[in-house]
């Protein structure tokens, strides 16, 4: 029997059979759409893989998506739900930090849960990244889980791992990140005329930064493959994919993990919250390193 209850918001891309499968209750994010002068809030809960394709395709006819964080009365009802249902330990992951306060929030939304059921203790890991980093964080977690580790005991085995989770991130239409507050409007035209992809990391501190910017999707894959070379995967053997709607360039980057490193990375298509900032056809490849972030 499990030793606690792990549990997680939606910007870990993982998907819902995979939650349901593994017994993770997710708790959905929230984006708005904006769509010919009309606001639509939805939640970042989507159960099949026509959805993510049809969210992207919105996005290419026009729409615009917004994001905000998961509130105080969003994680009540995550958390108290798991509580009435006999959760006492939980090991909760959130977005980074370095995006949002969702931390915090979760925090004081655990600490009124307490005042109901005193054996409730919510353990919130901070993975200082998301999407794919997130998500082979929560996937170690799993294993800690299974393996019978305690909710103490998994979370000190996965903070260090934090640091050492490496980050490429490919978008493929600057206005998405110019929107956001990523790039300027003239860095957005000059890229736009020469092709410029930006190629996007998480710092130390989880926050999104250029890491490099290079002419083309191609030069982008040669620049991920080259980083991957230097130092490849660590023995946790863990290579995570995900694209928005981008199926030519993931399986690219697939073939190469399984050629040069023999390991079969999971691919997957991103979610609305992450994927409303970078836009369709952006890419992403993450993996466990021996080196720390961005140390090569």
């Amino acid at each position: 029997m499990a030793k606690f209850t792990l549990s997680t918001d939606s910007t870990c891309d993982l998907y819902h059979d995979f939650l349901t499968e593994h017994r993770i209750p997710c708790a959905p994010l929230t984006f708005t759409v904006e769509k010919n002068g009309v606001m639509e809030d939805r939640l970042d809960n989507f159960t099949e893989y026509g959805q993510y394709v049809a969210f992207y395709n919105e996005l290419r006819s026009g729409a615009f998506s917004r994001t905000s964080m998961l509130n105080y009365e969003a994680h009540l009802s995550h958390f108290t739900r798991l509580a009435e249902e006999g959760a006492k330990d939980v090991v909760h992951f959130t977005i980074s930090s370095g995006l949002s306060p969702t931390k915090e929030v979760a925090k004081k939304a655990a600490e009124e849960v307490k005042k109901r059921f005193p054996d409730f203790r919510l353990f919130v890991v901070d993975p200082l990244t998301a999407t794919v980093g997130q998500g082979a964080l929560v996937r170690i977690a799993l294993q800690c889980r299974d393996a019978g580790l305690s909710a103490e005991e998994t979370v000190e085995k996965i903070l260090p791992v934090r640091s050492h989770i490496q980050h490429f991130i490919v978008a493929d239409d600057l206005n998405y990140l110019k929107r956001g507050g990523r790039i300027s409007a003239a860095s957005t035209l000059i890229g736009g005329i020469l092709d410029i992809k930006p190629i996007i990391s998480f710092d130390g501190a989880g926050k999104l930064f250029v890491l490099a910017k290079v002419r083309g999707a191609k030069k982008a894959i040669s620049f991920i493959k080259k980083k991957m070379e230097t130092e490849g995967p660590d023995e946790w053997g863990l290579v995570y994919i995900v694209h928005t709607d981008n199926s030519p360039a993931a399986e690219e980057l697939a073939a190469f993990v399984r050629a040069r490193f023999g390991i079969e990375p999971d691919v997957s298509i991103m979610g609305p919250i992450i994927g409303s900032h970078v836009g369709p056809g952006a890419f992403a490849l993450g993996y466990v390193s021996k080196s720390g972030r961005n140390a090569f």
